[in-house]
C-alpha cells in the first residue's frame, strides 16, 4: 500500500492549507466555527451512515474490536495519572495531560482510513469511533470535573445528554440499523446523503490544520512528550498486541491501529476552557502531536502489516 501518496501527503497538504487560510487569508474565527459545526454535525454524520449502511460488516467482529480499543485506552489513562503523580502535575495541568493522552481526532483517522481500505476502512473506523468516543468523553470530562480550576462551568452533569445527542454515535447507530436490516435507502435520498458526505475528509482536515498552536513554555515540553509518547506510541502498540492476539485483520486491524494512533483533538481545547483545564498546554499537545502523527501512524501501520501477515 503506498501511504505516502493515498495518506500522508494529502494530510500534509489540508492540514498545512487549513494552517495558511486561517492565518492569512480566512482569519474570522466565527467562519472557521461554522465551519467546524456543519462538519461535525452534517458532513461526518452523513459519510459514517452512508459508509456503514453499505458495508460488508460479516468480517467485524465487535466484541474483539471493542476489547482491543478500550482496554489500551483505561490503561493509558491510569498511566496518565501515574505520570502527572511522578511530574507532579496537578489541576489543569493534570487535565491536559489525560486529554492529550486517549482524545482522538477522528478527521486525521479517516482520511488515512479512507486511502487504505475505501468504503469498508470508513466503516470499520467508525464503528471503532462508536466504541472510543463515549470512553474518552467519560474519562475526559470525569477528570476535568474534578481536577479542573475552581470556578469554570461545571458541566458534569450534561455528559450523558451530550453522549446520546453526539452526532457521530447516532450516525453509527442509523447506518448499523440500514445495515443489519437490509433496508435500501431511496435512491434520492441516497444520492443526497453521498453529496453531504462528500466535503467530510477535506473540511475536517483543513479544520484540524486551521486549530494547529505551537506556543508553550519550557516545563511543557515535559508534558507534550509524555502524553505524547502515551498517545501516539503506548496506546496504538498495547491495541495492536491485543488486536494480534485476537486474530484481527484487515480493514478492522487497520481501524484499530488508527483510532488508537490519531492525535488529540482541537476540540480537547474547546472543552478545556469550558472546564477549567490549561488550554495553553492542550494546545501546544495537539499541535505537536498532529505533526508527530504524520510519522507515527505510518510507521504503526507498517508494522501492524508486517506483523500480521
Amino acid at each position: 500500500m503506498d501511504v505516502i501518496t493515498t495518506g500522508i501527503a494529502p494530510i500534509i497538504l489540508l492540514l498545512g492549507g487549513g494552517l495558511i487560510l486561517r492565518r492569512r487569508i480566512l482569519t474570522d474565527a466565527v467562519f472557521w466555527s461554522g465551519l467546524s459545526w456543519i462538519s461535525y454535525w452534517v458532513f461526518t454524520p452523513a459519510l459514517f451512515i452512508t459508509s456503514i449502511g453499505a458495508a460488508d460488516l460479516g468480517t467485524v467482529s465487535p466484541g474483539p474490536l471493542a476489547l482491543s480499543v478500550s482496554i489500551p485506552t483505561l490503561a493509558v489513562a491510569g498511566l496518565s495519572l501515574g505520570a502527572a503523580r511522578l511530574t507532579r502535575a496537578a489541576g489543569p495541568q493534570l487535565t491536559s495531560l489525560m486529554q492529550g493522552s486517549i482524545r482522538i481526532n477522528t478527521y486525521v483517522g479517516l482520511v488515512f482510513a479512507s486511502a487504505l481500505h475505501a468504503q469498508e476502512g470508513v466503516a470499520t473506523f467508525a464503528l471503532a469511533s462508536a466504541i472510543v468516543v463515549p470512553l474518552v468523553n467519560v474519562i475526559c470530562v470525569t477528570t476535568l470535573s474534578l481536577h479542573g480550576e475552581r470556578g469554570a462551568t461545571p458541566r458534569r452533569f450534561a455528559l450523558w445528554r451530550d453522549l446520546a445527542s453526539n452526532p457521530l454515535i447516532l450516525a453509527c447507530g442509523v447506518g448499523l440499523l440500514l445495515n443489519l436490516s437490509g433496508i435500501t435507502m431511496p435512491v434520492l435520498l441516497q444520492t443526497t446523503l453521498d453529496m453531504i458526505a462528500a466535503p467530510a475528509l477535506v473540511v475536517g482536515t483543513l479544520i484540524a490544520g486551521a486549530a494547529l498552536r505551537f506556543t508553550f513554555r519550557v516545563r511543557d515540553l515535559l508534558d507534550v512528550g509524555i502524553a505524547s509518547l502515551l498517545k501516539l506510541c503506548v496506546l496504538p502498540l498495547a491495541a495492536l498486541w491485543i488486536a494480534l492476539a485476537f486474530g484481527i485483520t484487515g480493514a478492522s486491524l487497520t481501524s484499530i491501529i488508527l483510532i488508537t494512533a490519531v492525535p488529540t483533538a482541537p476540540s480537547a481545547t474547546i472543552l478545556a476552557s469550558r472546564m477549567g483545564g490549561d488550554t495553553r498546554l492542550m494546545a501546544a499537545i495537539t499541535g505537536v502531536q498532529t505533526v508527530l502523527a504524520i510519522a507515527t501512524i505510518p510507521l504503526l501501520l507498517l508494522l501492524a502489516d508486517t506483523v500480521s501477515a
